[in-house]
């Protein structure tokens, strides 16, 4: 009898290790690994052909980086899950659902923080328009799911205030930041020091003024040692060139992991990163864009490292349940109570103005 098949579909390198360590709790399956990528959405397709989407994780360096990382741990590539029928499906992200795995069963994983809403998000909920449009702070809003595994209780709450079927959700805690307090026995040289984690906000085409962001920063260090460690999407050239003019003797990394560095600092100041529960989990004083009670409500579970254990448990018992319908149900973001074009045409003819839509 031939082994049941599931595919993880990755994204950052951050998403990427974390479906690893799921993988890694279900050795009695055959796993597919694939980038993230976008079957059925034509328009989406063509942007990436044509690089438009290489700042995101349907292309550029996060995809190259996905493949580098299953061609370097000799796991195995169906290259957008065209090769096999899935019996279940572990995606890290739901802004798009891929044709191709809808008859599956699915388990989405939350990867860490999520965008605050904005004005795109708002739109989404009211009008339907695309989940893409509203980066992470979308998340869990397809319902194209079976199972939604969340970070904490906190965030469980959090995404049903959303309007997201509690009864999806499962409180696992994620891979990567579970189990915060091994990042403490490190070899990272310094400490004492305030530490500032940069982001990619500039290469997703997200307006940040970075002049403000530094000479904050500074203000912030009150005479420590800053080290500034640049998120891997950025232009390091510009981020350097920036921190040595508006803060001259900082110590500047790039490729070197963040976990130590947050582990020896006496300070975390970032604006819109994950890796500020890493600071939390271990008692670092956080300055934060977020509200920091906000995020202490939402930590990661800190369970010793459990949580890839936890998902794979939820795995083998929703593929012990019956098959899921073939039948492809559309989720409400993508039906519109009344199309959107017809209710403009209906508001001008109220008006009394001839429709040339």
């Amino acid at each position: 009898m031939s082994k049941q098949k599931i595919l993880y579909i990755c994204g950052s390198l951050n998403q990427t290790t974390q479906m690893h360590k799921i993988a890694r709790e279900l050795p009695e399956y055959d796993a597919y690994f694939t980038p993230y990528h976008a079957d059925g959405h034509e328009v989406i397709k063509i942007a990436i052909r044509t690089g438009i989407l290489d700042f995101t994780v349907l292309g550029g360096q996060a995809k190259n980086k996905t493949l580098s990382y299953i061609k370097a741990n000799n796991l195995k590539l169906d290259y957008e899950g065209m090769q096999n029928h899935y019996d279940l499906v572990f995606t890290c992200a739901d802004m798009l659902i891929p044709k191709n795995i809808r008859d599956s069963k699915i388990i989405l994983v939350q990867e860490g923080m999520t965008d605050p809403p904005n004005f795109a998000y708002n739109l989404i909920k009211k009008f339907n328009f695309p989940r893409w449009l509203g980066g992470t702070a979308t998340t869990g809003l397809s319902n194209q799911y079976d199972i939604f595994c969340v970070a904490s209780n906190g965030y469980r709450n959090k995404f049903i205030s959303e309007g997201i079927d509690e009864k999806k959700i499962e409180v696992t805690g994620i891979p990567n930041f579970d189990a915060c307090e091994k990042y403490l026995d490190n070899d990272f040289p310094y400490h004492g020091y305030a530490l500032v984690a940069t982001s990619d906000m500039r290469e997703t085409l997200k307006y940040e003024n970075r002049k403000k962001f530094i000479k904050r920063a500074v203000e912030i260090a009150s005479g420590r040692k800053l080290i500034f460690k640049l998120h891997p999407n950025e232009n390091i050239t510009r981020a350097t060139k920036e921190i040595d003019n508006y803060a001259p003797g900082s110590l500047v990394f790039h490729r070197e992991n963040i976990e130590p560095m947050i582990a020896n600092c006496d300070i975390l100041v970032t604006r819109f990163s994950t890796v500020v529960y890493i600071g939390l989990a271990l008692g670092k004083e956080v300055i934060s864009d977020f509200d920091v009670a906000e995020l202490r409500k939402l930590l990661p579970l800190q369970n010793n490292g459990k949580s890839a254990f936890n998902i794979a448990h939820i795995a083998r018992r929703l593929l012990a349940e019956p098959e899921k319908s073939n039948v492809y149900i559309m989720d409400k973001n993508l039906i519109p109570k009344r199309n959107l074009i017809q209710r403009i045409r209906a508001k001008r003819k109220l008006a009394g103005f001839k429709n040339s839509i």
